[in-house]
């Protein structure tokens, strides 16, 4: 069954500050509520919202501005993570999240936390990848995510484009697309997470749908009340004339 909670910012997909909307339980109690993203949809705190709306959307103004400068900071960095690899080019363990997120900080001067960078899983070969950063739920950036065995091979991808990666014969072969390689590096959460957002809309549109049909039953509802009401008035009228009639 669905958990009904209350947006404390814009969460892309789900949709904006102060709306209510229906989640799944174990993803508002494990994820939106603990990180502050979102109130269970209690009267109280539907009460407690509005007395802070003006002073949280004054706190989502501000964080917004920082984000964009750092955006400026981060836009087109290339960053290189060195890693023991195969010469078919699977890592020796992988890149996480936190991994990008540090170098990232140490590159760019700001300060960027694992869960900014929107990975859902580790990588696990060489070659260059497109990796999005969330500074702010309004702002994104995009930073290129250059893991190589050496730095001359990273500079040798950065400046080819394409990752140094050998068949078992030894020869070089091409490097998938961005999309591609994220399909075949990233572990099924992603995927998971795809669904669960794409759960979400449905949910969404259901909740509306029923809104719809309560709507249209209230109406219904009116409408058969008046019809009767006009019947009995008509009723009354007639017994009323017939009364008169028995006088006469």
């Amino acid at each position: 069954m669905a958990t009904q909670v209350i947006l404390l910012e814009r969460i892309e997909k789900l949709g904006d500050m102060g709306e209510t909307v229906r989640v799944k339980p174990g993803y508002a109690r494990n994820y939106l509520i603990p990180q502050r993203k979102a109130l269970r949809a209690t009267p109280e705190n539907r009460a407690y919202f509005e007395t802070q709306e003006k002073h949280l959307k004054a706190e989502n103004e501000k964080r917004r501005k920082e984000a964009e400068k750092q955006a400026t900071k981060l836009k087109g960095l290339k960053v290189p993570l060195i890693r023991q690899a195969s010469e078919g080019g699977q890592l020796y363990g992988s890149v996480t999240a936190r991994d990008i997120a540090q170098e990232v900080s140490t590159l760019s001067g700001e300060q960027v936390t694992r869960a900014m960078i929107q990975i859902h899983q580790n990588f696990k070969t060489i070659g260059l990848f497109s990796v999005e950063v969330a500074l702010h739920p309004e702002v994104k950036v995009e930073v290129v995510v250059n893991i190589a065995r050496t730095l001359d091979e990273a500079e040798t991808q950065a400046n080819t484009g394409r990752a140094l990666i050998t068949d078992n014969r030894g020869e070089l072969v091409g490097q998938d697309s961005d999309e591609e390689q994220l399909e075949s590096v990233l572990e099924d959460s992603a995927l998971e997470a795809r669904k669960e957002k794409q759960e979400a809309d449905a949910a969404k549109a259901e909740e509306e749908q029923a809104k719809e049909e309560a709507r249209a039953l209230k109406k219904a509802e009116k409408e058969a009340a008046k019809a009767a009401s006009a019947e009995e008035d008509e009723a009354e009228s007639e017994e009323a004339a017939d009364e008169e009639a028995k006088d006469a």
